[in-house]
Parts: C-alpha cells; sequence; structure tokens
C-alpha cells in the first residue's frame, strides 16, 4: 500500500474525462495514492512537462522529444488516430502548394498536429506562416481572417461542416497512407522518473483500470464527459470518444509502439527535433 499525492494533469476534453472517469469518481482502487487532478490544455500541459512540474501527465508524442530524459511512457491512455486525425480546413479546399502559402491557425507549436502538419508539407516551421491560437478558436480565427486557415484538433474534427468550412487534407488518413496503415501517435500519458518503478508500476495498473473501467460503463462515463464536450450534441460526442478511447488506449501495442517510433524517427531525420528520443515504457525500455 503507498501513501502519496500525485499530480495528474489532462486535457478539459471528453476523451480525457471519459478515460479519467472511474479515478474521479474513486471508483477504482487507487492503493493508497490520491490524484489531483489539474485540468489545462495540451500546449500548457506540454510547455509543463518540459519543467517536469507535474508527477504525471498527458502530454503530446511530440513533446516526448524533448521530455524522455525527465518522463517515461505509461502503457495505457494513448490517443491514437487510427485512420483519422487533425484536419486543416478552409472556407475552400485548397492544395497542398496553395495552403504552404496561406496563413495556419495551429493549436500550440508542440503539439503532435502541429509535427505532423510539418511532415505533410515537408517544411519546418520557419518556412510557412503560422499563428498559434487556442484549439476552442481556430474556427474564429479563421472567420475572422487572422488565419486562412485551421489545424483542428479535439470535437472541431465532428463540426467544422457546421461552420462553413471544407476539409482540405486529413492527417491521420495521410499518415495511415504513408505508413502501411499504422495510426498517428498523437498523445500519451507520462509519469516522472522521479518516482520509483515499483510506484510507476502501481500507478500504470490503477490509470488502466480507470480507461477499462469507462469502457465497461460507457453510458455513465460519457454522461460523466458530457460535463467537458463544449455543447456538442450526445451522438457527436460519443464519437469523439470512441475515436479517442479504444484498445490504443488501453495498450500501444506493438504497432501503436512502432508508430511511435517511426513518427519521432521521421521528424528527426527531417530536423523538426533534436533526436529521435529512446521509448521508454513503464516496465519496459525498447
Amino acid at each position: 500500500m503507498f501513501c502519496q499525492t500525485l499530480t495528474l494533469g489532462h486535457s478539459p476534453d471528453p476523451d480525457d474525462a471519459f478515460m479519467f472517469y472511474g479515478l474521479a469518481k474513486e471508483l477504482v482502487a487507487t492503493h493508497g495514492f490520491k490524484f489531483e487532478h489539474i485540468l489545462q490544455d495540451i500546449q500548457t500541459l506540454n510547455e509543463r512537462a518540459t519543467r517536469g512540474e507535474l508527477d504525471i501527465s498527458a502530454i503530446s508524442v511530440h513533446a516526448y522529444a524533448y521530455v524522455s530524459d525527465q518522463y517515461a511512457l505509461l502503457p495505457s491512455g494513448a490517443s491514437m488516430g487510427d485512420g483519422y486525425g487533425p484536419m486543416l480546413v478552409a472556407r475552400t479546399r485548397l492544395t497542398k502548394d496553395e495552403m504552404r502559402r496561406k496563413r495556419i491557425a495551429v493549436p500550440g507549436t508542440m503539439t503532435s498536429a502541429f509535427l505532423a502538419l510539418q511532415l505533410w508539407l515537408g517544411q519546418p516551421a520557419s518556412q510557412f506562416e503560422h499563428r498559434v491560437v487556442p484549439f476552442d478558436q481556430i474556427f474564429q480565427a479563421i472567420h475572422s481572417g487572422v488565419a486562412d486557415i485551421g489545424l483542428l484538433i479535439h470535437e472541431g474534427q465532428l463540426t467544422y461542416r457546421q461552420e462553413g468550412l471544407q476539409l482540405c487534407e486529413d492527417l491521420g488518413a495521410w499518415w495511415g497512407r504513408e505508413n502501411d496503415g499504422l495510426p498517428l501517435p498523437l498523445g500519451g500519458n507520462v509519469i516522472h522518473k522521479r518516482l520509483d518503478l515499483p510506484k510507476r508500476k502501481a500507478v500504470a495498473d490503477i490509470l488502466a483500470a480507470s480507461i477499462r473501467y469507462s469502457l465497461d460503463h460507457r453510458a455513465e462515463a460519457l454522461q460523466h464527459a458530457r460535463q467537458y464536450a463544449r455543447d456538442l450534441p450526445a451522438d457527436l460526442a460519443d464519437q469523439f470518444v470512441g475515436r479517442y478511447v479504444n484498445h490504443w488506449t488501453l495498450d500501444y501495442g506493438p504497432k501503436g509502439r512502432e508508430s511511435i517510433r517511426r513518427f519521432l524517427d521521421r521528424a528527426h531525420h527531417a530536423g523538426l527535433i533534436p533526436r529521435t528520443p529512446d521509448l521508454e515504457f513503464v516496465g519496459t525500455i525498447s
């Protein structure tokens, strides 16, 4: 039995809320651990991870390249785009060459969506015009003329048509076409290495139990998650959660781990990240 309070950072979004429902409502055993839930957007969590501030945190796979010396990946909690993912939308459909000459609103420079965008364009960030906008203000940025194109994460991927916008590219679908059908690795959970190995393993088991509880009690977990869905209708909230909390979330598996390796290796060879990090998962190093 452990007795310790740990900080747990995750996004105020329906998929994360669904994932941590069992933990937040104390419906799974925590073996003496207490968890302080800290809800912040993913860009902020990425930045906090670079400073090693939180014990456990959701982060972008992109950001892991910068924090692998401090954090290990937990085997569960992944958000994978299996044939879908971050979307580029605009008022009219644009080609890749046209998009290279337009202003793109992005939800953060450390997000996996932004790294995928650079890989897809074949250009580093310094070679195209972009503006960081909070993810829930990207539609507004397009409508106001602040940006010509929006890079969508979260539920905007399901509602962009209602905004009168058109899909230019789905980066998750592109990644799958280019990489033998592998999912696009977007987010994961990490745990700080200041915690010893038995504690890391215990926390990994607790978080996996929370995810499994939500999948086994889907209706109740969805009802909890909808309070973070920003007025998303029930059917779309269900669809969005299903996209990003599924079998990949329980465990990356060999294909998920290979996709992370490939994603970060390609980014390193393109000069977009300083190195390809060793992928250290709780329980193994591979």
